[in-house]
């Protein structure tokens, strides 16, 4: 019983608006905007540490030899 009347009541109170009364506004428009911008500064920044990071490791910071870009690459040694 208490759902059909539940039922009842949120086909009475559903406030859907009409599809020509829903519009995107400016604000809208703007915080699509930003979250743009900020997207597009995150992967800026993603970038330039990516860049230190591999610059890091060729000077041989994390323990790795340091590269030469005249030699070769290195191959595994069996244990």
């Amino acid at each position: 019983m208490n759902t059909v009347v539940a039922t009842f009541l949120l086909v009475l109170a559903d406030g859907t608006p009409e599809a020509k009364d829903v519009k995107a506004g400016w604000l809208a428009f703007w915080i699509f905007m930003g979250l743009v911008a900020a997207t597009a500064l995150l992967c800026w920044s993603f970038v330039r540490q990516l860049r230190k990071a591999q610059a890091a490791k060729d000077a041989g910071v994390y323990g790795d030899t340091v590269a030469d870009p005249d030699s070769e690459p290195r191959k595994p040694q069996p244990h």
